[in-house]
C-alpha cells in the first residue's frame, strides 16, 4: 500500500507542478480558447496555477498530506463544473480519473507516515 500511495504521490506531484507551471507560459490558441469557453480569465488561470503548485507541494508532508489532496480534489471538481456548465462533457469526463486520484491518496495515507528518519 505505501507503494502504490508513494507513485500515486509522485504522480500526483508531476501533474501538479506541471500544470501549475503551464499557467507562467505562453499558452497556444488552442488553450486560450479552452479557457475562454470555460470562462477562466488569465488572472484566474494564474491563480489556478499557484493552487495547483501548492497543492502540489502540499502533499509531500504528512501534516498537510490531507489538505493538499482535499484542495487538489476541489480544484478539480471546480474545473468539471465550469466544463459542465459550458457544455463540455469530454472534458469534464476527462478529469474524472484525475479526481480519483487525490481521493485515492487520502484513502491510502502518506506513504512515509509514521516513519522517523
Amino acid at each position: 500500500m505505501k507503494i502504490l500511495s508513494g507513485a500515486l504521490m509522485l504522480i500526483s506531484l508531476y501533474l501538479g507542478i506541471g500544470h501549475g507551471g503551464r499557467a507562467w507560459k505562453k499558452p497556444s490558441e488552442e488553450y486560450i480558447h479552452m479557457m475562454s469557453v470555460l470562462g477562466i480569465t488569465d488572472a484566474m488561470r494564474m491563480v489556478f496555477g499557484v493552487w495547483a503548485i501548492t497543492t502540489a507541494i502540499l502533499i509531500l508532508f504528512p501534516k498537510t498530506f490531507f489538505w493538499g489532496n482535499a484542495l487538489r480534489a476541489v480544484q478539480l471538481v471546480i474545473m468539471m463544473a465550469l466544463a459542465l456548465k459550458a457544455g463540455n462533457y469530454k472534458f469534464a469526463l476527462i478529469e474524472v480519473p484525475f479526481l480519483i486520484v487525490p481521493l485515492l491518496l487520502i484513502y491510502l495515507g502518506h506513504p512515509f507516515k509514521g516513519e522517523t528518519a
